[in-house]
């Protein structure tokens, strides 16, 4: 498959690209960026793009690239996919589900706790020698804590299953019941924040979706309440947050996304009951590898003319 041309949308994790210039026609889209001409002339030749959160495969790439078959993401999410675009042109499409689900959800239970525990404001207390003058400020348990969780799919249901383990009574939100789920279900977002102190988001980003933390979720979750997010920045209205957080109007956040990334607002950055990641999710070498083998074997699937492994269109 060394003929084959694939073209990756930006950096990524290095074991992939790596594999994929040994097994493809490897063309790395931010080499051209800066001369469109040369992807001029490559854009007849590729078959297949690779992309992931920051940069997928929007209409104008899948525009330019008549011969295209196949995108494959570096990722579960698909907001970076226009999916209608590729649904036009008989695009397949492939994501990495369930390799990075427990990843995920470990690190959803990490925020909680180092929101809840002040983990962060812990460890500089003895860094800066703080110790020896007196005890560290009483902090919050997490055990008994009731938790809804937005979006109960694989990942929600994997933080779902961890807080259960700390004795969490457990709620849900999602477009519908989930018949297998012993959990309480809640219609709405609004009555879902009303019934829990701690909210986690673990839905997929959609049009739907897209804020559906408002002002109105964030004030039901009110003045004691953690809001925690591991799903995309886009399901946070982040000024909101931001007002409600500074405000004292939500006790806490526990943040791995944001709106507008590699940016995070400053004005978090002074907040001890903020407690913030860089969008590490599924970032484990273990993970990384796995999600990178998978995106291979969907490529080598389609150009073998067999069934993709995780197809989504």
């Amino acid at each position: 498959m060394e003929s084959i041309a694939v073209l990756m949308t930006c950096p990524m994790y290095t074991y992939l690209e790596q594999n994929l210039q040994t097994r493809f026609n490897l063309i790395k889209l931010w080499q051209h960026n800066s001369n469109p001409e040369l992807l001029q002339t490559h854009k007849h030749k590729i078959k297949a793009i690779v992309g992931n959160t920051s940069i997928g495969a929007d209409a104008e790439l899948i525009n330019a690239l008549p011969n295209l078959e196949i995108v494959a993401t570096f990722s579960v999410g698909l907001d970076k996919i226009d999916l209608e675009k590729c649904k036009e042109r008989g695009i397949r499409v492939a994501n990495t589900p369930d390799v990075l689900t427990d990843d995920v959800a470990d690190l959803a239970i990490g925020l909680i706790l180092g929101v809840l525990r002040k983990i962060c404001g812990c460890d500089g207390f003895v860094r800066d020698g703080k110790w020896t003058g007196g005890e560290f400020e009483l902090t919050t348990k997490f055990s008994g804590k009731p938790v809804g969780i937005v979006g109960l799919g694989r990942i929600g249901t994997a933080i779902a299953k961890r807080a259960e383990a700390f004795n969490c009574p457990i709620s849900y939100y999602s477009r519908t019941q989930k018949p297998y789920a012993n959990y309480k279900y809640f219609s709405n977002v609004v009555d879902l924040a009303k019934n829990c102190q701690i909210l986690v988001v673990a839905c997929a980003l959609t049009e739907e979706t897209r804020h559906i933390i408002n002002r109105e979720v964030i004030d039901a979750l009110g003045p004691k309440g953690i809001l925690i997010n591991i799903g995309r920045g886009a399901h946070v209205d982040e000024p909101e947050l931001v007002s409600a957080l500074l405000e004292g109007r939500l006790a806490g956040a526990g943040l791995d996304v944001y709106e507008n990334e590699p940016e995070a607002p400053e004005q978090l950055f002074s907040l001890d009951n903020v407690f913030l990641q860089p969008h590490v999710g599924s970032d484990t070498v273990e993970t990384s590898n796995a999600m990178a083998e998978l995106v291979i074997a969907n490529l080598e699937a389609h150009f073998s003319n067999k069934s993709l492994l995780t197809p989504v269109l």
